[in-house]
């Protein structure tokens, strides 16, 4: 019998891990980096271990350290998570050399499946479906396209798209610096790109007697970057037919490798029917939850009690409705290339709330929203670790009621204070070609993308939500006042000029104008907009920074909650959420940034740098690559130019808005050198691996 379980993981993943561990009984043991000492899943178990370090492979992936900890706060059992050392055979089997429990597969079953290369060969041997596969070194154009992997990982990390013989070469290097910064294994290997297909996965469980279960499939086509987005179960692309063979696919492969335990075994399927194994991933899946909402199950309590021991039913439990999951991502939608890209978002989470959930972190007692997140208002999200702050999931009888129940969910969502991908989310949940099945993994890439991750609030809306905001800042003003605070602020006995008050919006700034008259508001360019006063003693009245603004609009009440942190003000309503900065009456203007400033996206470390002070660049050539979240983003000039300034060098940490270079429209040769002295030409010259900042720091 386990007494306490030592996770060996981080946020959501580990407190999913501890409610399981509250209801059985078990004592639970937390580890934190320094950036989470103050993350939920701490506060949430009995005892917390620190790991000194930021990075993950000076604390997360330090399997001594783990086990260290374990000793430390007494624990009998490591129960690994998903990502980091989840999949690495040699933690399993230390983990099991120390007399722990490992809550996981045995670690010969790991090591089959931690390389995809030797994963797809055993998996052909046992009967199942494989994709073929190539040494990148002998791709040729008969080939093409094709997808360069990471035999080590998943995630999407490692994973780049090749169409052109002229991409392979970097793209294989990019897919082997990414793999080794994810997975410590640089092995990456290729396989055909299959453009119309669907990614489904069984979900598996077996016990040490030779019971296997196959719990239906899950959909996961929905992904940009090659990461999962959206899941679902049932998938609506399969019938009884097919999952009968993807299910006994699964059971074949978790025979031929003596799995035990919880895991997935994924699988490409074509539009005609066939499918081609992808890996097996011997640990649990961000996605369970769905399949935990359909067949009514614990997954993490399961895994446990196979790992004391449990014999499993013969059959499994039946299925029940239909489950969906949206993963809720800190990040921005950005223009790049001809088509949208996404960075991470970092800074403070000033709220988070989800309207209506019915659980967090386990199966509502009836159809309901399901919660599971790693984050709480308050929390601090930085650049070291992923992006994804929670998972929303939504279980109902039909898969239409499921849609329409978790957009509800994210368009009424409070998230204040990060950029996220909801807007996304909450459209593709209501678009038609989703909403009849028709998804795939190129869904993102050949729909309208723009359209999709437009905003919820239109132009409209803005200016509605920026009105509100204004009136909000107004009441709060007056209620702070010491003279006749009864008067609404900005009211004048004899009309003169309207109240202005600016924002910066989504696109660009906002303006604002009105007057509040005996007759009520007048909004400049709102005509029969009215301000419904607030009851007395409503939450309106109080001078805290949350207010409701209730305005009627062509003859309809509109809600607007308004909340203030800094300079930021975030507008709720049933037209969508808005953010918005308050612009000051005076700008400074030795705080704007030179022209063609080269600005940092987010918060990051500079990977390279691929130019050099003086160097002619062309538009869209990409210049620096940063790393952010275990991604890589790419920086490129925004107009063609010369390189007048460059700031960073490889290896450098830099803040979101750091100038990385300046891009001027003079020639190479018109360009005035940066200095005339002997020591200021040879700090100009890069120097292998590095890239003079100025040249004041080169001749240090």
């Amino acid at each position: 019998m386990i007494n306490k379980l030592l996770v060996a993981n981080r946020s959501e993943i580990a407190r999913r891990v501890f409610r399981t561990c509250r209801d059985l009984g078990i004592g639970t043991v937390a580890v934190f980096s320094d950036p989470d000492a103050g993350s939920p899943h701490v506060a949430d178990a009995d005892l917390a271990v620190r790991l000194p370090g930021a990075a993950p492979g000076r604390t997360y992936l330090r399997g001594d350290l783990l086990l260290n900890a374990a000793r430390a706060a007494g624990a009998d059992a490591v129960h690994p998570g998903y990502g980091f050392l989840s999949e690495n055979a040699g933690f399993a089997q230390a983990v099991t050399d120390a007399g722990l429990t490992w809550i996981g597969p045995p670690p010969s079953a790991i090591a089959a499946m931690g390389s995809k290369i030797e994963a797809k060969k055993l998996m052909a041997a046992a009967g199942v479906p494989v994709a073929p596969e190539f040494d990148p070194a002998a791709v040729t154009e008969r080939d093409l396209p094709i997808l360069v992997k990471a035999s080590a990982g998943g995630g999407g990390r490692g994973m780049r798209v090749v169409r052109t013989l002229g991409e392979l070469p970097g793209a294989v290097v990019a897919a082997q610096r990414e793999a080794q910064s994810a997975f410590a294994d640089p092995t990456v290997f290729c396989e055909p790109l299959l453009e119309v297909a669907r990614h489904i996965e069984v979900q598996i469980l077996a016990d040490r007697y030779g019971t296997v279960w196959a719990l239906g499939e899950r959909e996961c086509s929905i992904q940009r970057r090659h990461q999962k987005i959206m899941e679902e179960a049932p998938s609506p692309a399969v019938g009884p037919p097919l999952r009968g063979e993807l299910c006994d696919a699964a059971v074949n492969a978790a025979r031929a490798i003596g799995y035990e335990g919880a895991g997935t075994v994924e699988f490409m399927v074509t539009a005609d029917g066939r499918f081609f194994f992808l890996e097996v991933n011997t640990r649990l899946q961000v996605e369970h939850p769905v399949t935990e909402c359909v067949y009514g199950v614990d997954l993490v309590r399961l895994q446990i009690e196979v790992a004391e021991g449990l014999r499993l039913p013969a059959e499994p439990p039946e299925p029940r409705g239909h489950a969906i999951e949206a993963r809720l991502y800190a990040e921005t939608a950005v223009a790049g290339d001809g088509a949208l890209d996404w960075l991470p978002s970092t800074g403070t989470l000033h709220t988070f709330h989800v309207p209506g959930v019915d659980a967090e972190f386990r199966v509502p007692d009836a159809y309901g929203v399901r919660l599971d997140s790693g984050v709480r208002s308050g929390a601090e999200v930085g650049t070291h670790y992923d992006p994804m702050l929670a998972k929303i999931i939504a279980w109902a009888p039909t898969r239409t009621a499921a849609a329409r129940r978790l957009a509800a969910a994210l368009r009424g969502a409070r998230i204040h204070g990060l950029v996220t991908n909801r807007d996304l989310l909450a459209r593709i949940l209501a678009e038609p070609g989703f909403l009849a099945g028709r998804t795939d993994t190129g869904y993102l890439d050949r729909g309208d993308l723009d359209g999709l991750a437009a905003p919820l609030a239109d132009e409209d809306a803005v200016r509605l939500s920026a009105l509100a905001a204004a009136l909000a800042d107004a009441a709060g003003n007056r209620a702070a006042a010491t003279v006749q605070p009864q008067l609404p602020s900005g009211w004048r006995n004899v009309p003169s000029q309207p109240q202005h008050k600016a924002y910066e919006g989504p696109a660009g700034p906002v303006e604002v104008a009105y007057r509040l008259t005996r007759d009520g508001l007048r909004a400049e360019g709102h005509d029969g907009v009215r301000l419904i006063p607030a009851p007395s003693g409503d939450r309106a009245a109080d001078a805290g920074a949350g207010r409701e603004i209730t305005l009627t609009v062509a003859g309809v009440q509109r809600r607007f909650e308004v909340a203030v942190a800094g300079d930021e003000v975030f507008v709720d309503s049933e037209l969508g959420p808005v953010m918005l900065r308050a612009l000051p009456r005076f700008p400074d203007p030795g705080g704007r940034a030179a022209p063609g400033s080269l600005l940092a996206p987010m918060p990051g470390t500079v990977v390279r740098v691929e130019t050099e002070q003086g160097a002619t660049v062309v538009a869209g050539q990409r210049l620096v690559v940063l790393e952010a979240m275990k991604m890589e983003h790419q920086v490129a000039a925004p107009a063609a130019g010369v390189v007048a300034e460059l700031n960073v060098r490889g290896g450098q940490q830099v803040e979101a808005g750091a100038v990385l270079a300046v891009i001027t429209d003079e020639t190479a040769e018109t360009a005035e050198p940066a200095a005339e002295t002997p020591a200021a030409e040879s700090a100009a010259e890069p120097v292998a691996g590095t890239v003079a900042v100025s040249t004041e720091e080169s001749t240090e």
